[in-house]
């Protein structure tokens, strides 16, 4: 579980070539999957770049970025509990900025 978040936070970056530029698109290049999509989306909500949300939300349809935000914000409340040894129900409203229940 921790690789695939691991890799949800390298998505963002941009493939290199080998003389240490990005790489831009071409039609050899695979698409980028759901998953990819919430990764780059969610870490560019974080950081305020609205250049990477407009292109992250452009790689998929608005219902598959949707469910992949979703299970990343599931994945990173689980992983987050499990660091903290509390319930998930506690670390998604500290998170939320919630009173405890």
């Amino acid at each position: 579980m921790f690789d695939a978040l691991r890799k949800f936070w390298r998505a963002d970056k941009r493939p290199q070539t080998g003389d240490g530029t990005a790489r831009g698109h071409d039609r050899h290049e695979r698409p980028h999957n759901l998953f990819e999509a919430a990764a780059v989306y969610v870490a560019a909500c974080a950081e305020d770049d609205q250049t990477r949300m407009d292109e992250a939300t452009g790689w998929v349809s608005p219902e598959a970025l949707s469910f992949g935000v979703n299970e990343l914000a599931c994945r990173a409340v689980i992983a987050l509990a499990r660091e903290r040894d509390e319930s998930p129900r506690d670390v998604a409203r500290l998170l939320l900025g919630l009173p405890a229940a």
